[in-house]
């Protein structure tokens, strides 16, 4: 039979450049408009019986390329569970991996997708549970929807955001597994929460990207969590939206869900270096990271980002840009592409599963803290 090889699909991203025998050249394509590229996600058919070895060959030109190092490939024949190709490596600029056939078709991908088809499942899933209401903020550049779901009744006003870099598909496995505990009608500590908190949700800050295949940036190549200072119609109106609801609101606490490409670990990064700092409410932030560190082994307080320097934050990032703005406990959460390597998983690695259970722990931690936010 003969190879076949797609990407022409919601997320996919790869292009081919030479079918040589049993060995695949490929390239990733860039982020529309942008120099941004990492994703990968396309399908092979036709190589049933056969062991094929991939290469991306302009890996080392992508955007991250120390990320390689130690990264595996993730591959499925479902679409549901996704696996390490345990034989990746990286060399030279040059990312390979080798995989046996033994269906006939198989997915890749740089992480396990979160497609827009399953993304309007979790929204119309949710917005049928009783107590949520769902709202259509505005639309993308594409002109797709920018969801928004509410729950709860309290007065603390608890905004979670995720996927502004659309690549970093683990931000919506999390969003998945947070709905999910919220919504359940036996979990204490979601009636806890309803009861002390609003939530206002946005699973997926980045539709056009999502969908396009890119890894950072939205339809008109912008990456989004540089545009919190100065959102715009043209270039950014998936902030435009969020940060004027935002502004309706006021914010308490906010979670903004990314992955990172290089940390083998899951971690927190902060607001230090706003202009209107306070160790008061850097503490309320701190307290958050040292009991969710104590409340689960899949996260920890060594790994992490430098922090800036005193009046040095950059306020067009959304997490620095909503503690200045309105005074909010604001946090930015990493999960890893490897994965955390603490507790590794040689199968999986990181997976969707471990992702939601991380949601259920950040919010069994905000419960305990609830009242001094």
């Amino acid at each position: 039979m003969t190879i076949r090889i797609n990407a022409a699909f919601d997320a996919g991203n790869i292009r081919v450049v030479a079918i040589e025998g049993d060995l695949i050249d490929l390239e990733i394509a860039k982020d529309h408009q942008s120099d941004f590229y990492q994703w990968f996600h396309f399908r092979v058919a036709g190589a049933k019986g056969r062991t094929l070895s991939f290469r991306i060959l302009n890996a080392g030109g992508s955007a991250y390329p120390f990320g390689w190092p130690g990264y595996r490939t993730r591959w499925s024949t479902d679409r549901q569970v996704w696996r390490q190709a345990p034989e990746t490596s990286y060399a030279n600029g040059v990312l390979s991996f080798t995989h046996r056939f033994d269906s006939d078709v198989v997915w890749f991908a740089y992480f396990a997708p979160y497609s827009m088809e399953r993304h309007h499942d979790l929204v119309s899933r949710i917005a049928l549970q009783p107590g949520v209401t769902h709202r259509e903020l505005g639309v993308t550049l594409d002109g797709q929807p920018m969801d928004c779901l509410t729950l709860g009744e309290g007065p603390k006003q608890v905004w979670l955001y995720a996927r502004q870099h659309p690549g970093e598909t683990m931000a919506e496995w999390w969003m998945e597994g947070a709905l999910e505990k919220l919504t359940d009608a036996g979990d204490a500590t979601a009636k806890l929460l309803r009861s002390k908190a609003t939530f206002h949700i946005v699973p997926n800050m980045n539709p056009d990207g999502s969908r396009r295949g890119h890894l950072r940036t939205n339809a008109v190549g912008v990456n989004l969590n540089r545009e919190w200072h100065a959102p715009s119609a043209e270039k950014s109106p998936e902030v435009l939206v969020v940060r004027g609801a935002m502004d309706g609101t006021g914010v308490d606490f906010a979670m903004d869900v990314h992955g990172d490409e290089a940390i083998p670990a899951n971690f927190l990064a902060g607001f230090e270096g706003i202009p209107s700092w306070t160790d008061e409410l850097g503490g309320k932030f701190y307290d958050f990271a040292r009991a969710l560190a104590a409340a689960t082994p899949e996260f920890q307080l060594d790994l992490g980002y430098e922090k800036s320097a005193p009046g040095q934050a950059n306020l067009s990032m959304s997490t620095n840009q909503l503690a200045e703005r309105y005074g909010a406990v604001s946090m930015t959460l990493e999960m890893p592409f490897k994965d955390h390597e603490a507790n590794a998983d040689a199968e999986y690695g990181w997976s969707p599963e471990r992702c939601k259970r991380l949601a259920h722990a950040c919010l069994d931690t905000l419960a305990g803290m609830i009242d001094r936010i």
